[in-house]
């Protein structure tokens, strides 16, 4: 089973203020038209609900949502009863949320942090909502004994959720890591990121029953740069083109096939890319066309050539990208 899953780059009250103002709608159907506004106003750096999608992406899977918390706190939970309300409609509906980084970028958690993230994550669960929690390390993550350890740790941690490990340096493209993750019946993330140095490189690879994929983009120029003037959202302005994306809806499709469930999440959110991509990837993997929201489409143009409609409110002077 496949859960095409893109990302959205917008604070959580800003998102389910969307929600709310379109509540007459199906659920999240209209959250595209406000791709502008939100992902200009915030790009991914607060409590976030990432990988909202839109409702034609069905005819290749169901729909799905990332949470991304890990920048500010635990998942509250009334965001996440709320969320749970807003997607009753869709039965299959799941979200993967991401573990706060006090877990998996610093050292000293504490129980009660424990139950802090706890608390979201159960109520998702116990509503059947949760597809997985992702453990995403830094690049400053290598593969060491005491390294190693602390993962065995963590994954015993948190076992009783459906696990999925990201790393980002390739020392840890070892087979006793991928046995590792295998043995607890933990999946594997495989990323598109910048190949700088010693970073981990494309995969498809499975090593439980979820298939796990994220898009970060390949800002080569801005992703490990620490220059005060460079706005952090640039690490993940990028549009993929047709040409990057092919091998990734090939091994999308070869991971779907080893695994029970499989989530996209394309992380390149600036403003609206990850979307234009995750439709782009959607149409190479069912080998249709998509129905595109009529504001991506006047401000990428490239997306007419997948598109399923004609244009409502044709323009002659599409507005191109930043």
């Amino acid at each position: 089973m496949l859960h095409q899953i893109t990302s959205f780059g917008g604070g959580i009250r800003e998102l389910v203020a969307g929600l709310r103002d379109n509540s007459e709608h199906p659920p999240l159907q209209a959250l595209y038209s406000k791709f502008r506004r939100i992902s200009h106003r915030h790009h991914g750096h607060h409590a976030c609900l990432h990988g909202i999608r839109h409702h034609q992406i069905s005819r290749v899977g169901d729909a799905a949502g990332h949470v991304e918390t890990h920048h500010q706190q635990p998942l509250r939970a009334d965001f996440c009863r709320r969320w749970i309300e807003r997607v009753a409609a869709n039965p299959r509906f799941l979200f993967t949320a991401k573990l706060w980084q006090k877990f998996t970028h610093e050292s000293g958690a504490t129980a009660e942090d424990e139950q802090a993230v706890r608390t979201g994550f159960d109520i998702l669960r116990d509503a059947g909502k949760l597809g997985a929690v992702l453990l995403q390390f830094p690049y400053s993550f290598h593969h060491t004994p005491e390294n190693v350890a602390y993962l065995k740790t963590l994954v015993e941690r948190f076992a009783d959720y459906p696990l999925v490990v990201e790393v980002r340096h390739a020392s840890w493209n070892e087979k006793d890591f991928y046995a590792l993750l295998h043995e607890r019946g933990v999946g594997f993330c495989n990323i598109d990121q910048p190949v700088i140095g010693r970073s981990i490189k494309p995969s498809g690879r499975t090593t439980a029953e979820i298939g796990y994929v994220r898009l970060h983009g390949r800002r080569y120029d801005t992703w490990f740069s620490d220059d005060p003037a460079t706005p952090p959202e640039e690490r993940y302005n990028y549009l993929y083109t047709d040409a990057e994306l092919a091998p990734w809806a090939a091994r999308i499709h070869k991971l779907s096939g080893h695994a029970g469930s499989t989530f996209v999440i394309t992380n390149n959110h600036y403003q609206g890319k990850a979307i234009v991509n995750a439709l782009q990837l959607v149409s190479l993997l069912s080998g249709a066309k998509v129905k595109v929201p009529e504001p991506l489409r006047h401000h990428y143009p490239q997306l007419e050539s997948i598109a399923s409609e004609p244009q409502k409110e044709p323009t002659l002077f599409p507005n191109p990208p930043r």
